[in-house]
């Protein structure tokens, strides 16, 4: 670990927050431990994930992708877990990007463990994020709280997703530890569990336990994969119909607005904010990488 500050920023979208370390050259070493500490709520500066902003050339895991996006989304959970996506965080690594002057309002692409990620950045004003397709794997699980259980529907999008529809958000409980889930080998690493109440015609609101993570105040990726299941409940199918479908998803921390084209394609707009910026305290950087 390099005893040199380190600059850091924080930022949200729709209050999913995360702790920026601009690092273009990959020299910053990010132990999980390191990630832990920095994402501390109470013992650090505290966020639902880390946003490592890296030259796609200059990391192994974006290289093949460095032609096509100059820029790698290395995300990390809370608990310095590595992680394929964030759909929130996208918003909030392309928001840093523009606000460094590395991009223009526009269309930027987006390097991550979950593929490619188009952006589209207003000058002011909500990012969407073309977030791919979402895959439904065939295999469910049955999730269960406090002797409440659902069914769910598997949807991926990059990560896995388990989306239950239920009479209550309060019925899935304070979410801090992961509810369980059979059978647990349909996902070996984890998932991400979205509960899901109808609001109004496709409107819907949603809590989420990420993996890694815990309830957070908002997840992207979740709200398109509850975006996907509530359509298919709904009997919607853009593939079929020839007809885009959007739903408004409420999260605790904010609304984001999901459509899916005939051709798969899922678009993600909501908002993304910068709140401040600053230096890492070296000596105290040391005492985590332990």
């Amino acid at each position: 670990m390099t005893t040199t500050q380190i600059a850091f920023l924080k930022g949200h979208g729709t209050e999913n927050d995360f702790v920026i370390v601009p690092d273009p050259d990959n020299a910053v070493d990010l132990p999980a431990s390191v990630v832990a500490g920095l994402c501390d709520r109470r013992a650090g500066i505290g966020g639902d994930g880390l946003l490592h902003v890296v030259r796609s050339a200059a990391h192994p895991e974006a290289l093949a992708m460095a032609d096509e996006a100059e820029w790698f989304m290395d995300y990390r959970n809370a608990d310095g877990s590595i992680a394929e996506m964030c759909g929130n965080g996208v918003r909030v690594f392309a928001r840093y990007l523009q606000r460094s002057g590395a991009v223009q309002a526009g269309d930027l692409a987006v390097a991550t463990r979950g593929g490619l990620k188009k952006v589209h950045l207003a000058k002011d004003g909500d990012i969407t994020v073309s977030m791919g397709r979402a895959e439904l794997p065939g295999t469910d699980v049955t999730v269960t709280v406090d002797g409440r259980s659902w069914g769910t529907r598997n949807v991926s999008m990059g990560n896995p997703h388990a989306v239950a529809f239920v009479e209550d958000l309060a019925h899935a409980g304070d979410l801090h530890t992961g509810p369980s889930f059979v059978p647990a080998a349909v996902y070996p690493d984890g998932v991400n569990i979205e509960f899901v109440v109808d609001r109004g015609p496709r409107h819907v609101a949603m809590r989420v336990h990420e993996r890694g993570s815990g309830e957070t105040r908002s997840c992207g990726t979740g709200a398109c994969a509850v975006a996907v299941a509530a359509a298919r409940r709904d009997g919607a199918d853009p593939a079929v119909t020839g007809v885009p479908v959007t739903y408004t998803v409420d999260l605790p921390g904010g609304t984001l607005v999901i459509t899916e084209h005939p051709d798969g394609g899922i678009e993600m707009t909501g908002p993304a904010v910068i709140v401040a910026q600053g230096k890492i305290d070296s000596a105290w950087l040391e005492t985590l990488n332990g």
